[in-house]
């Protein structure tokens, strides 16, 4: 094996050569085609393969090429892949491609003992990558689904908690809705940003959460913010508008006091400033509080010229929400139906009659007739 068949001759997929893995295999090859020993490297090349979770080389490389950053992968999800680019990744492929078919089997059989190899395969095409990239994006948004935007920071999550579809029980009218304005954002339409509140404990969080499992919602992703971090959103906006996935802002129990001016930055975001909110981008907030923004009565009592102006302004920004989905609670027929849609979907083997008169001693204890409620019900029969 002679060094120049190794990596090194990367141009718009040099990021490749970051990877533990292909660190280590160009320490192999650069050894070995000096004559030194190598299997050191080798062994390190195996063990960042397998903490990857990889036990296929084409594989791994595979995945990054679809998932990682790069000039080429931003220019192709973005329609601007010049011939040049398009020529450089072309050339890129065939380097790993010429590494990957290196008679790495006769290499480890001459080490003593011999080495463990791993799984053979094949890499994308040119084509099939711009595709891929034109469809899926590239980078993080291709890879995942949910995020966590937290001090100027987007974080992954690597398995969102969101209850699947099949379910999710009660408020059908309410989810409708929101799966509504959810498809029209996905179908390229703007759509208006969303207001869900009501009582505590009746599934607004979780109704938002499991967008992420409806059929037909792949292209969803789901950013999740905290009210401390609106200042950011801007920000978070701008990077978010030349994407092609659609994105959900998410603000879970929204609410501001008196005194916070933060949500001055919100009422932007909703309705736009000079720099319009990207028609791939909607908010969904939920909130206990129809009237976002708390006022005591002595706000009414204040020496304001005009207060009414002032408490029509606090009192006006969930005005810029224009579609506004209550959650009220359940009446005790529904609840009582929603246990034993619960009871079902639980597999619970209790006798009906039995289940429904622990129900109803649950509902006189327990005065919130919410889907949490009911939840907290059906976990409690596991200690009868």
């Amino acid at each position: 094996m002679k060094p120049e068949t190794d990596f090194q001759s990367l141009t718009v997929f040099q990021n490749l050569n970051a990877l533990p893995v292909i660190k280590a295999l160009n320490r192999v090859l650069r050894r070995a085609g000096e004559g030194k020993a190598w299997e050191r490297d080798y062994g390190d090349a195996f063990f960042a393969l397998a903490e990857a979770g990889y036990d296929n080389l084409s594989a791994y490389l595979g995945d990054h090429l679809r998932y990682d950053e790069s000039p080429f992968a931003a220019a192709a999800a973005a329609g601007r892949a010049t011939p040049a680019l398009m020529q450089a990744a072309g050339h890129d492929l065939q380097v790993l491609n010429r590494a990957l078919r290196l008679n790495w089997a006769e290499l480890r059989e001459s080490a003593v003992p011999p080495l463990p190899g791993w799984e053979e395969g094949s890499l994308p095409t040119l084509g099939e990558l711009t595709q891929f990239y034109r469809r899926n994006g590239c980078g993080q948004f291709a890879r995942h689904r949910a995020f966590v935007w937290q001090d100027g920071g987007l974080y992954p999550v690597e398995r969102p908690d969101y209850v699947p579809e099949g379910e999710m029980v009660g408020y059908e009218r309410q989810r409708s809705q929101l799966a509504a304005n959810t498809r029209a954002l996905l179908a390229g339409h703007r759509v208006n940003n969303v207001l869900l509140y009501g009582a505590s404990g009746t599934g607004k969080s979780a109704t938002v959460k499991a967008l992420l499992g409806m059929q037909g919602m792949e292209n969803l992703r789901l950013i999740e913010l905290d009210k401390a971090d609106l200042p950011g959103i801007p920000a978070l906006v701008r990077m978010l508008g030349h994407q092609p996935q659609k994105f959900i802002l998410f603000i879970d129990d929204l609410a501001f006091d008196k005194d916070d001016r933060s949500y001055s930055i919100l009422k932007t975001i909703l309705e736009g400033g000079v720099e319009p909110r990207p028609a791939n981008v909607a908010v969904y907030a939920t909130s206990n509080r129809r009237h976002l923004v708390r006022e005591t009565f002595s706000d009414r009592e204040g020496d304001e010229v005009d207060a009414r102006e002032t408490i029509q302004e606090k009192t006006s920004l969930s005005e810029r929400f224009g579609l506004r989905i209550l959650f009220q609670e359940l009446g005790k027929p529904q609840f009582l139906q929603m246990i034993r849609e619960l009871a079902d979907l639980r597999g619970v083997e209790m006798d009906r009659e039995q289940l429904m008169a622990l129900a109803v001693r649950w509902d006189v204890r327990n005065p919130n007739r919410t889907p949490r409620s009911a939840v907290q019900f059906i976990d409690s029969l596991a200690a009868l």
